[in-house]
């Protein structure tokens, strides 16, 4: 599997593809999917296994990304790291762009910087190219993310 580990719990990388690299993840302890490639579905694959996925096909277009697409990406993440033992794999394709561009969300809403995020993963995965428009992306789900949670903490 083309994968990497950027915490001990969150994974990046490749395409699952197929049944013999579904069984590799789950045996290495993978728990939940989200999948950002538009051009294949894991869920059919992962019906064997006890493994959740998010489907969140993206289109690797260079283009900006809505906020709605990383909350989807976030609020799975976010539950599955409720749980003790869980690890997620978030892939695309090639896991170039779109992967690590929502990876980058979810570190960013654990309190990651946008600066130290970024270079964990293109240390530890040499082949992420941040494209600029996804990083400002990023970066604007973050400020309606944030504004959110602001708004929630002062209504109660």
């Amino acid at each position: 599997m083309d994968m990497t580990w950027v915490t001990d719990r969150i994974a990046v990388g490749g395409g699952i593809w197929n049944d013999e690299n579904m069984e590799e993840l789950v045996r290495g302890g993978v728990t939940h999917i989200i999948n950002m490639q538009i051009e294949f579905d894991d869920r059919p694959l992962a019906e064997p296994y006890p493994v959740k996925v998010l489907n969140n096909p993206t289109d690797d277009d260079f283009m900006p990304k809505p906020p709605a697409l990383f909350q989807a990406g976030v609020d799975f993440a976010l539950e599955a790291l409720d749980q003790p033992k869980s690890k997620i794999y978030i892939h695309c394709a090639a896991g170039v762009h779109r992967a690590p561009m929502m990876t980058l969300a979810i570190m960013r809403v654990l309190g990651w910087s946008l600066q130290d995020a970024k270079n964990l993963i293109q240390d530890l995965r040499y082949v992420v190219d941040f494209a600029e428009c996804y990083v400002e992306s990023v970066e604007n789900f973050m400020k309606v993310y944030e504004s959110a949670n602001t708004n929630r903490r002062l209504a109660h």
